[in-house]
């Protein structure tokens, strides 16, 4: 296509503007394309895997975004970025500022959660300093400062007529005498001593016999009165004016204003008030009530990364090494009763469970009921006791105290973990911030709540401002609600604020970034999104859309790259590429809109679309005989179900994000399975019982998406031990054998062969304090990986480094005759990873990609594995239509190797290819957690409350 019809056809959209050209692209695979982006439109950029999608938007577009904004940066800056390589493209004109969000959880730190991701925290740290009320633990009054305001105000509501003396307590300093006091005093303008008989804790008093002194006269030589007035210094007081009670004019009130204020001066922040010489007021500005004193609200009282408000036990973590609770009740199935307090057992420290069982009728507690099944504070009694039983704490203590025995330490290690800090109670932060409300509700409970019922709080609390907090708050709530109605709207409303970032999937880190970038309102800007509907049940798909149209519609270009049937119905624009992967692809195969993607025939994806290709069902559904049954599950939103998995079949479990899929299969099926297997795994998640022909699996393996290897040497050739083969194959060549090259000299992983420089890594990583790491090519060996000599050593007119830039699809015709290396790497092009280059860095693999290569390496094993349970969560990430097709072939070919196979997955292609399917919800979080259906896809359809089977 030429040029100028490129660019026609992107302006003819919906808006003229010029587009965004990029000419000559030669990025990896890409064969020297040119493409148009046109501007503010919603622009999906699709085809197979490894056609080349990456490469023209992360690698080409973003990358040349990201260089021209480094060159705007000072010298100082560019001096560390002078490196930074040029995209391999002839030109790009019209670029806008771009931003990628890419499919990555991005931190690793335990301090990041969804709230500081969001930026909501932020907001809400502000919002409880300026209308956060302090209330005391002690009467449950609002803590306030008194300014002079307060005073000219309660003095101005008393009755007319009424006498006020304006006072301040007489404070004698050190090194001082009371005669050098009062000189003092009298220097600074003041005349007169007052000496009450009333006290503050007298509201009401009959007229006391107070005087007034004049402190000329108390100073003169053996003055009378100056004994008696400091016979009690506690009620002796400085007058600083006196005003009778009326209504003040405007003179008056300044008369008042500035008396007060000097009172507050002279008193160190106490002023005293009294009336008609029966009623002492007190006053103070500081911050205090209940002789307790207490921290004004700031932002930084309520950030747990901040010194200032972290809880200065767990400095902020919400976690201390202490008792763990799940070491101490292991099995919250069995009661108090049937031994479920592991260290109450023996002959010694079994009394402390016989004296619990006896005392336990005296407050009406469930002694023979599992401890799953106890109240909140029938839990809190077995932990901290009552006046009637001493309880595991007390048990604890008394094990501290006999540490110097060695069998009290033993057993102390034994209970010993991470558990939740006993001062901040996990929230995190110092008790001070906690007395903070806003609406009844501290901020680390607003933190506990998910984000769809903190929406609803919010539209609540705001109705119940007053006039001067909806003034003061008006803005940040507005940035509130604008935040979590994004969040909602991407599917995200399960979540709470304080989550941690680490622990969410790739999908929801992607779509929190979303959030973040929706939050900041910026325009004109070019956003790249890397599959955003990873993880995402149809019906929140039709939400994220909605959300990225709202980004369109502020002025921004949304280029994002994506598989999903419904985010191409909606786009404005597409750009297919294909035909094919890796050195088959590279090409623009088509683009416009929908029907112009549909209509041309040469476009695989069209194909699909409009029906001419689909994935069909299979035509009998496996029968299955042996089964695993898991009773009873209750953990996080789980409704105390039963669930079956049958075993040599594909099942599949679905359900809207948030429904409890994980949390079930994850959580309680896994580890369960494991721990019976006798193989160490994590702690596993509340349920009865697993039942079932479990002895039918040799092994669990959970295949996810977490990456392949930490060392970015790592590749897919290596993990499924195909290297092996041809290092053998390179050290049997002639020129080997003369330099006596082994086996070793062709590893990037052992010193001998590899370049000394780099380390086999092909780059140095520069680490940035203030951008992205910088990955620069070695110099030494030019990102060849290898010495000189040792890639002087060739087979077949290639070198070993040649040999790792190959995709898997080439390998394959070069290796022909080497039946071992092809049957190594074989099946990572039956996986549909024929387009990944065999030295790959495994960091630079998609989550969906390192999933294959290990799904990859449990098919070249075969039948040697035994039989296998496979648990894949969302294996279709990143997969076109075409490389679906690919994928359930493999999954058939590992069921027919005697393995079974459970799937997590949204993608209705695969649910209705599966034999058994358990959809989960209907809705997620609270009201999610139910088995909605369990049975073969066709009957799924029609269940109503299902909105898998609406979509199916």
């Amino acid at each position: 296509m030429k040029i100028e019809a490129v660019i026609k056809e992107a302006k003819g959209g919906l808006h003229k503007s010029e587009p965004i050209f990029i000419k000559g692209a030669r990025v990896h695979n890409l064969k020297n394309i040119d493409v148009a982006f046109p501007r503010n439109q919603l622009i999906v950029v699709t085809g197979v895997s490894g056609s080349g999608k990456s490469s023209l938007t992360i690698d080409t577009l973003y990358a040349e975004g990201q260089r021209r904004y480094a060159e705007s940066l000072s010298a100082y800056v560019r001096q560390f970025l002078n490196r930074m390589d040029k995209p391999d493209v002839d030109y790009i004109k019209g670029l806008a500022p771009a931003i990628a969000i890419e499919q990555k959880v991005i931190t690793r730190t335990p301090r990041s959660t969804v709230g500081s991701m969001t930026e909501i925290y932020d907001y809400l740290r502000l919002l409880f300093a300026r209308v956060g009320k302090t209330i005391s633990p002690v009467s449950g009054r609002v803590v306030k400062k008194d300014d002079v305001k307060d005073v000219v105000d309660a003095v101005k509501a008393l009755k007319e007529g009424s006498k006020v003396y304006i006072l301040t307590a007489f404070k004698q300093h050190r090194n001082r005498d009371i005669k050098e006091e009062l000189n003092i005093l009298m220097q600074k303008g003041f005349s007169r001593i007052y000496v009450s008989e009333l006290s503050v804790s007298q509201q009401e008093a009959p007229v006391s016999e107070s005087a007034i002194y004049r402190i000329e006269d108390l100073l003169e030589e053996n003055s009378v009165d100056f004994q008696k007035t400091f016979q009690f210094p506690s009620n002796v007081y400085v007058l600083i004016d006196r005003i009778v009670a009326k209504e003040f004019d405007e003179d008056d009130e300044h008369r008042l204003a500035d008396s007060v204020g000097t009172a507050f001066y002279e008193g160190e922040g106490d002023v005293y008030v009294e009336v008609d010489g029966n009623r002492l007021l007190h006053f103070n500005n500081r911050f205090e009530l209940d002789g307790m004193t207490f921290e004004e609200p700031s932002p930084n009282l309520f950030s747990f990364n901040n010194p200032f408000g972290a809880c200065p036990v767990c400095e902020g973590f919400s976690q201390v090494l202490g008792i763990d609770e799940d070491l101490v009740i292991p099995d919250k199935r069995l009661s108090v009763y049937e031994g479920a307090v592991a260290p109450w057992k023996g002959e010694k420290l079994g009394k402390w469970k016989e004296s619990f069982v006896k005392a336990a009728r005296h407050f009406d507690f469930p002694v023979h009921k599992p401890i799953a099944d106890l109240t909140k504070e029938q839990y809190r009694v077995l932990w901290e006791g009552n006046q009637h039983v001493y309880g595991i704490d007390d048990f604890f203590k008394e094990v501290e105290q006999n540490l110097y025995k060695v069998q009290y330490r033993v057993l102390l290690s034994r209970y010993r973990g991470r558990t939740t800090c006993p001062e901040c109670k996990g929230y995190r932060l110092r008790k001070e911030a906690l007395y903070v409300k806003v609406h009844g509700r501290h901020i680390g409970e607003l933190s506990e709540m998910p984000v769809k019922d903190l929406n609803v709080w919010f539209e609540e609390a705001v109705r119940y401002f007053s006039e001067y907090e909806s003034t003061v708050a008006k803005r940040i709530v507005i940035e509130i609600n604008h935040r979590l109605n994004t969040l909602l709207n991407v599917g995200l409303g399960y979540l709470t604020l304080n989550r941690l970032a680490n622990t969410l999937s790739g999908g929801e880190s992607q779509r929190i970034q979303l959030t973040r970038s929706l939050g900041s309102n910026l325009t004109n800007s070019l956003y790249i999104l890397d599959e955003p509907s990873i993880g995402l049940h149809s019906r929140d798909t039709q939400n994220l859309i909605r959300v990225l149209k709202e980004l369109r519609d502020l002025g921004n270009t949304v280029v994002v790259v994506e598989h999903d049937e419904m985010m191409m119905r909606e786009a404005d624009y597409i750009i297919d590429m294909g035909p094919l992967a890796s050195h088959l692809g590279g090409e623009v195969i088509a683009s416009g809109n929908y029907d112009a993607i549909i209509s041309n025939p040469q476009s695989l994806t069209g194909q699909y679309l409009n029906g001419e290709l689909t994935i069909e069902p299979p035509k009998k559904v496996r029968k299955w005989r042996e089964s695993i049954i898991v009773e009873g599950v209750r953990q996080h939103n789980l409704k105390d179900i039963t669930v079956e998995f049958p075993l040599n079949v594909l099942g599949v479990v679905s359900g809207v994000s948030g429904s409890g899929k994980t949390t079930l299969i994850k959580h309680i099926l896994y580890p369960a399975l494991k721990k019976h297997l006798g193989e160490p795994g994590e702690k596993v998640g509340f349920h009865r019982a697993i039942t079932g022909d479990i002895d039918a699996i040799t092994q669990v393996e959970m295949v996810d998406q977490n990456p392949i290897g930490k060392s970015s040497r790592s590749n897919p050739v290596t993990y499924i031990k195909a290297w092996d083969h041809v290092r053998d194959l390179f050290a049997s060549q002639p020129l080997s054998k003369i330099r006596g090259f082994q086996p070793k000299h062709f590893s990037f992983n052992v010193d001998g062969g590899r370049c000394d420089a780099c380390k086999g890594e092909g780059e140095k990583i520069v680490e940035m304090q203030f951008l992205a790491d910088v990955h620069l090519t070695c110099e030494v060996c030019h990102g060849h990986k290898f010495k000189e000599e040792v890639l002087e050593v060739q087979y077949k007119g290639k070198n070993v480094f040649e040999v790792l830039e190959m995709s898997v699809d080439e390998a394959l015709d070069f290796f022909e005759e080497q039946k071992a290396i092809c049957n190594a790497i074989k099946p990572l092009s039956e996986v549909g990873l024929g387009y990944v280059k065999l030295g790959q860095s495994s960091d630079t693999l998609s989550g969906g990609e390192a999933q294959r290569v290990k799904l990859a390496s449990f098919l070249g094993k075969g039948k040697s594995a035994g039989k296998v349970l496979f648990i894949f969560d969302e294996p279709t990430t990143g997969l076109h239509f075409h490389d679906i097709k690919k994928l359930l072939a493999s999954f058939n070919a590992l069921i027919d190797q005697g393995h079974s196979i459970l799937v997590i997955e949204h993608n209705t292609d695969v649910i209705k290819s599966a034999d058994w399917v358990i959809d989960l919800g209907p809705e997620a979080g609270d009201d999610g957690g139910s088995l909605v259906y369990a049975g073969k896809p066709e009957g799924l359809k029609k269940v109503k409350e299902s909105y898998t089977g609406r979509f199916l």
